[in-house]
């Protein structure tokens, strides 16, 4: 369970990468490149650095460099043979694909400053997703040169857009960014593929192969938390992503975030989010 450096091929001649992905997604991985994902098929798990959630056709994510993440589909209803039915629509560049100076110039200070927040990776939503889903599906059988300026469309777009999620914790992005320390890698990895089970700290000392002592104060000092307080957040952030869709009961809910039981998963919540489940939607109907 690494994280693996995979990287799309770059055609020769060309400055940045379109890429439209057919195949299985890519597994947990990060690259150097800024990326922009918009799922044209599937549904199931998405994984941005610690942010679990679920994803669906036309989810639409930009992430900055070396931010580890995932796409996993849901197999349920899968071809036996082909798998699950999933397509995404991805552009990739680099920082300097246009030269060292063109983020640089005092006109895209605003953009600048999109693409450092990006570390942690945004989720768009409202207005600026309709705007940017246009524009990829017209990138779609655009010419090359047509499709430099359509990316320049998107970067007014970024440049000016609020409309956006962040993602990743900003601890959490510091700690991937260093890239350096394999065996809590694994731990997390393990930890965000299997949060919906039951965890066992034998089994993060396998993935790890680390003594209980050793692995408990690596794990603190690059998380600023103990492993069960992190896995613990991941599962009540899970859980608010499916308590914001509304379309299951909250014991459903508890269950499949990797509770037990509804009382602990109720008083979990509490403890993290300051009110319950319920209040939690509650709070959800009085915004909208």
């Amino acid at each position: 369970m690494k994280v693996a450096k995979i990287r799309l091929r770059q055609e020769p001649y060309k400055s940045f990468i379109v890429h439209h992905e057919k195949d299985p997604f890519t597994p947990w991985h990060y690259h150097p490149e800024y990326e922009l994902v918009l799922i044209i098929k599937g549904k199931g798990k998405r994984v941005i650095g610690d942010n679990v959630s679920r994803f669906e056709k036309n989810d639409l994510i930009f992430m900055g460099p070396y931010l580890p993440h995932q796409w996993i589909c849901d197999v349920q209803n899968a071809d036996p043979v082909k798998g699950p039915d999933d397509e995404a629509f991805v552009i990739q560049f680099e920082y300097d694909f246009l030269g060292s100076k063109f983020f640089e110039v005092p006109e895209n200070v605003c953009l600048k400053r999109f693409l450092i927040d990006s570390v942690r990776g945004f989720e768009f939503y409202g207005d600026t997703k309709i705007q940017i889903i246009s524009i990829l599906h017209q990138m779609f059988d655009m010419n090359d040169i047509k499709r430099l300026y359509a990316l320049l469309t998107l970067f007014e777009v970024f440049g000016f857009t609020k409309e956006y999620n962040y993602l990743a914790s900003p601890n959490v992005v510091d700690k991937f960014s260093l890239l350096n320390n394999e065996p809590i890698q694994n731990a997390i990895q393990f930890i965000l593929t299997n949060f919906q089970n039951k965890i066992r700290i034998e089994d993060l000392l396998a993935v790890t192969n680390m003594s209980y002592a050793s692995f408990y104060s690596s794990f603190k000092k690059a998380y600023l938390m103990p492993f069960k307080d992190y896995l613990l957040k991941v599962r009540v952030g899970y859980a608010c992503k499916l308590l914001t869709e509304e379309s299951k009961h909250i014991s459903e809910i508890a269950f499949e975030s990797g509770f037990e039981n509804l009382s602990n998963f109720n008083r979990q919540f509490k403890k993290i989010k300051s009110m319950t489940p319920s209040q939690f939607q509650d709070q959800l109907h009085i915004l909208h």
